[in-house]
């Protein structure tokens, strides 16, 4: 990341499978981020319909379906990438994210691989490869949720050269440690940034510590929510040579 990049990410409350008011929160979310010169919005994990829904097996849909032609023309209008999570339906049922460029176009889409606990694991199938792609002149990732807190998807992720991470979650208490601690640390570990983007409020029997974070590549945090509705952004600072971590140089394999 040769110069400053602003990105924005948008934390609020699920849309509990109204999908109509989720796309009214999601195109004021984008056209201010937008308007305000980012180059991308991220919101968080299954959005579409709401991630503690039972009605997500019936409400979700195909890649390229009708919440996706919505998607990109909300990223067309605004002029700013969009990054979604959603439910897949592709004969199995998966927990996905959808990346869209500034002129509508689908850039990424991706398929989580840590399913976390018992419910997802029995809803949801999972996905199997990481996704890679081009952005602004440097490489980004999609990662969602329980993926982020894995070293070793980060390490694989910055071995094929990503200085990105755009991750949609959706993290309930008594877990702020993932954002407070675990994602600057996996930022100032592997130098690169995350934006790591949370629900707020509660969800049925699910609370939402909110607390979304926008790391930059030596784990500084550059922006934080707090447990409310937010929309931040923030210019993400290119890494220092002086700074950048040397672990991968200097690690010593004890057997």
């Amino acid at each position: 990341m040769e110069q400053k990049m602003r990105i924005a990410l948008w934390q609020g409350p699920s849309v509990e499978c109204d999908i109509e008011a989720g796309f009214a929160a999601l195109r004021a979310a984008v056209t201010a981020a937008g308007a305000m010169g980012a180059k991308a919005l991220v919101a968080p994990e299954l959005y579409l319909p709401g991630y503690n829904q039972d009605a997500l097996v019936d409400l979700a849909q195909p890649r390229g379906g009708a919440w996706h032609q919505r998607l990109s023309g909300l990223a067309r209008e605004a002029g700013c990438a969009l990054v979604v999570g959603y439910a897949e339906r592709d004969g199995v049922l998966y927990n996905s994210a959808v990346a869209f460029g500034a002129d509508g176009a689908e850039i990424a889409h991706y398929r989580k691989v840590q399913l976390f606990g018992p419910r997802e694991q029995r809803l949801f199938a999972f996905g199997d490869a990481y996704t890679v792609f081009d952005f602004h002149g440097i490489k980004a990732a999609l990662l969602i949720c329980y993926d982020i807190e894995f070293d070793q998807h980060i390490k694989a992720l910055k071995a094929q050269g990503v200085s990105l991470i755009l991750c949609p979650t959706a993290c309930p208490k008594p877990f702020e440690n993932v954002a407070q601690s675990v994602v600057p640390a996996h930022s100032a570990n592997h130098a690169l940034s995350i934006v790591y983007a949370n629900y707020c409020g509660t969800e049925g029997d699910c609370p939402y510590f909110g607390l979304s974070t926008i790391t930059g590549p030596h784990g500084q945090i550059m922006a934080q929510a707090g447990a409310e509705a937010a929309l931040l952004v923030a210019d993400l600072p290119p890494p220092e040579p002086a700074r950048l971590t040397t672990q991968a140089r200097d690690l010593r394999i004890i057997r």
